[in-house]
């Protein structure tokens, strides 16, 4: 039995370290001084570690505003996808409504549709509303681009919670928002963090719309479209640029870190119920 696993384990490890080296071999330049990066040798470990990199990169123009951008923004539209998502999901999964099935479909076609097809309608909207260069245009965009799934995963999770926990609450005599918020949404934890973290993951990294829209006003740009340009800035500072990556990062990974159970579970029951 072993032996028939064995191939199935080392595919498993060779896409593990596919997908791993790239992300290991930003961060340990990062920390390798400019004489290792440009040695005709590999190191694939810094035998003289360094912060000079970040400390360049975060004396960079532009590092702190952009970093607040991003985080802007981010927390923004997971804030507003997670209030409307959550709505819209309980009406699906506790109530039943004419229209309710095809609902259901458009917003799994919605989840389905490739954001880049929005590039250039959100332009157009943009530019004639007068909304081109602004971070609120952005929040807007990245809420409508994370709230098909956020909608999904909350009903999975919320049809796993028996509804006669509610109804018992309510004979009780609490009333129905009453009995949502006391019993039914601490139950909902792992699955609002589970979406709030692909919200905050999906709005951090996001690259097109951000440097489509944001054209004149240079000072509201994220941190992905500045790291685009920041090879420029420095050059053939390639210690730089990768000490700008790994300190982009970070957030998100010290988030899922600390999150870790709580999201795995919810991502399991926001898939597998409903």
């Amino acid at each position: 039995m072993k032996l028939r696993r064995l191939p199935l384990n080392i595919a498993a490890l060779g896409v593990l370290v596919v997908s791993v080296f790239p992300v290991y071999w930003m961060a340990v330049t990062a920390f390798k001084p400019t004489r290792d990066i440009q040695a005709d040798t590999p190191q694939f470990l810094p035998l003289h570690p360094t912060l000079d990199h970040f400390r360049t990169a975060v004396g960079a123009d532009g590092f702190a505003l952009f970093w607040r951008n991003s985080l802007l923004v981010s927390v923004a539209a997971v804030l507003l996808a997670l209030a409307v998502a959550l709505l819209a999901a309980f009406a699906v999964a506790r109530m039943r409504w004419r229209g309710r099935k095809a609902f259901i479909l458009m917003i799994f076609i919605a989840q389905m549709a490739p954001w880049e097809a929005l590039l250039i309608p959100m332009f157009i909207i943009a530019r004639d509303t007068g909304m081109l260069d602004k971070l609120s245009m952005l929040t807007l965009i990245y809420f409508i681009v994370t709230l098909p799934f956020t909608i999904v995963t909350l009903r999975g999770f919320l049809a796993a919670i028996p509804a006669e926990l509610e109804e018992a609450a309510q004979m009780d005599g609490a009333s129905r928002a009453v009995a949502f918020r006391r019993v039914v949404l601490p139950l909902l934890a792992p699955g609002l963090m589970s979406t709030s973290l692909f919200g905050f993951i999906t709005a951090w990294n996001e690259f097109a719309f951000a440097n489509a829209l944001i054209i004149k006003n240079q000072d509201d740009r994220t941190l992905p479209v500045w790291l685009s340009s920041f090879g420029n800035v420095f050059g053939t500072d390639w210690g730089a640029t990768m000490a700008a990556a790994t300190l982009f990062m970070v957030p998100v990974l010290l988030i899922f870190l600390v999150l870790q159970r709580r999201v795995t579970t919810g991502f399991i029951a926001g898939a597998v119920k409903g």
